[in-house]
């Protein structure tokens, strides 16, 4: 019987992050991991003050968030979720407000975004992880959206990262534009925040 070995981590981060998205597409047990880490969201937003939580919508493979806020908003009604729609001049993102069964349409890249409803300045802001490095360095798609809009927002919402631990990549240094997280959540638990060693 022939085992195989997992691949070293590219340097590129090019092929870096197609290779992370392959093998997050591929765990078996990404079922399992999202459950865990929907319970460590759960309880770590126990200990936030925030009524307004921009989110994403999960696409090839990602951590879907949208049910654990859900059940946030659903203790408070002041709560909101909203999720990012691009602005085409500025190539920011903009958070409106989404809910179970709200109207929605695709935008330029095909990602389901809320329609017609109230922009808001989020106070906790969840950011998908291709992958993750020390320090609250995050490895995206590689559009520089969350770097742009985290460096025009004031005030700066308090910025979560959240992905399955399989993507933590322990020589990832931030480029000079990136903004790094100020913590990061893991099927595992918190795996990084400021103010942690």
């Amino acid at each position: 019987m022939t085992f195989s070995l997992p691949l070293e981590p590219s340097r590129d981060k090019a092929v870096l992050r197609k290779q992370l998205q392959a093998e997050r597409l591929a765990m078996v047990d990404r079922h399992q991991r999202a459950m865990h880490l929907q319970e460590v969201l759960r309880v770590w937003l126990v200990t936030r003050p925030d009524a307004s939580i921009g989110a994403y919508w999960p696409i090839k493979g990602e951590f879907d968030a949208l049910p654990a806020l859900f059940r946030w908003s659903e203790a408070d009604g002041a709560r909101r979720i909203g999720l990012p729609v691009i602005d085409r001049g500025s190539k920011q993102l903009r958070f409106h407000v989404w809910f179970p069964g709200c109207p929605m349409e695709e935008d330029a890249f095909g990602i389901p975004k809320p329609k017609d409803t109230e922009v808001f300045a989020p106070t906790l802001l969840l950011v998908p992880c291709v992958g993750f490095g020390p320090r609250g360095t995050r490895l995206g798609y590689g559009g520089g959206f969350y770097d742009r809009t985290l460096a025009a927002l004031q005030p700066r919402p308090f910025t979560i990262g959240v992905g399955y631990s399989h993507g933590f990549v322990p020589w990832l240094e931030p480029e000079p534009h990136d903004v790094p997280l100020d913590a990061m959540l893991t099927e595992d638990g918190v795996a990084w925040q400021r103010g942690e060693n």
